[in-house]
């Protein structure tokens, strides 16, 4: 299994990572405290893998991640709309956090979608 590391991989860590950190107030405020624990040592050992995937990444595959961690935010602010919008139209108010980690869901599906597909020419 020699997979090159790249940058799409990387961002879609980042945006794991980011999911998994907008979890955590959610499980605060519920008292779960065993998931809370489960969520910090998945959240550490992601870091860990994107940490080493970052070291291992060649200067160009770098200079492309800024780009991505841009079109990852867009995607972020399109899934805080899209669930804004799903549920005010379909739910009754929910938390505040519950709500936070839906949009970071839906954000990062969306970043993945819109990886997965981009043109082959265009990578």
């Amino acid at each position: 299994m020699n997979a090159t590391p790249t940058a799409e991989r990387l961002s879609i860590m980042l945006g794991l990572l980011l999911l998994m950190l907008s979890t955590i107030p959610r499980y605060l405020a519920g008292g779960h405290d065993n998931r809370l624990t489960m969520i910090t040592l998945a959240l550490l050992a992601v870091a860990a893998v994107a940490a080493v995937h970052w070291r291992m990444l060649e200067a160009s595959e770098r200079h492309r991640l800024p780009m991505l961690l841009k079109r990852f935010g867009a995607s972020l602010l399109a899934g805080l709309g899209l669930m804004g919008a799903w549920h005010t139209l379909m739910t009754d108010w929910i938390s505040w956090q519950l709500f936070i980690a839906h949009a970071t869901t839906a954000g990062l599906l969306l970043h993945v979608l819109w990886l997965w597909w981009r043109p082959v020419a265009a990578r």
